[in-house]
């Protein structure tokens, strides 16, 4: 099997796996997180979101039980089988979304928050049909992009952990809303490079605006590093699960890694 994006049937293997081991536990804890929001009386709902949690679960098994000598097919088989949950999973979503919004449910499920989770099952549905399809997109598209999507997701992590602190951890609590306001105005900047292409990819503003962005997301990288080690040793005051500042936590990192990967290829192309 050859693909046309990745020429090598192990390149597209490898990278099928990678996004679903890491995506398909995002989505499971999504799906925890949205149960424990819900009012009691909801119980379809929570039913409903325990059901994607251990179809999510299932999903995260079977990708550990592939190595990279896998037959490609089985691994396109596999991706559009995850696909088929995910645009599950974000239909529920957005049906949530709905009713929050219409007043129809109760709950501590912030509209923003569902819409956050959303978009995340939306970003990995897309990956799964650019794998399978062999149309990534190429290098300059792609540092925009995944900069305008992960930047909005930082921004938005930083505005829930501020508002589930508890208002007495004053401190943590105004470095939550600094970070919000940086990401925000990181996006915007991304925002602007996005309408300005083609003509704004270039290789020197592109590096440096990977550079810029990079140093930003170590930051809130390690904030959110500290702040799961005082949550989990309960040594900070909030309503925030150690496993919700955990999650926050490993999309940093993961969009660490791909600045690291754009950086390291931005350099090799020069």
């Amino acid at each position: 099997m050859k693909n046309r994006r990745f020429g090598m049937a192990t390149e597209f293997v490898d990278r099928s796996l990678e996004e679903i081991r890491f995506w398909s536990r995002i989505m499971k804890e999504h799906s925890l997180f949205l149960k424990l929001g819900f009012s009691c009386e909801d119980m379809q709902l929570i039913q409903e979101a325990d059901r994607y949690y251990h179809i999510f679960e299932e999903i995260e098994s079977r990708a550990h039980s592939f190595t990279s000598d896998v037959d490609p097919q089985k691994i396109y088989e596999f991706n559009r089988i995850v696909h088929n949950a995910v645009s599950h999973i974000w239909a529920f979503k957005r049906k949530v979304l709905g009713l929050i919004i219409r007043c129809q449910i109760g709950g501590n499920n912030f509209p923003l928050l569902v819409d956050h989770v959303s978009r995340e099952a939306a970003y990995f549905m897309k990956r799964l049909e650019q794998l399978n399809t062999g149309t990534l997109d190429p290098l300059p598209d792609a540092v925009i992009n995944e900069n305008v999507f992960f930047l909005r997701i930082m921004a938005d992590h930083a505005k829930f952990i501020n508002h589930l602190l508890d208002p007495s951890e004053r401190k943590l609590v105004e470095q939550a809303r600094d970070f919000s306001h940086d990401f925000d105005q990181l996006l915007f900047q991304a925002i602007d490079l996005d309408s300005m292409r083609p003509e704004s990819q270039t290789r020197p503003l592109l590096s440096q605006f990977v550079d810029q962005n990079r140093v930003s997301v170590r930051q809130l990288r390690d904030f959110k590093k500290t702040a799961y080690e005082l949550i989990e040793a309960c040594k900070i005051k909030s309503i925030i699960p150690p496993l919700l500042a955990d999650h926050v936590f490993r999309e940093a990192s993961h969009f660490l890694e791909i600045l690291d990967s754009f950086e390291a290829a931005l350099t090799v192309s020069k």
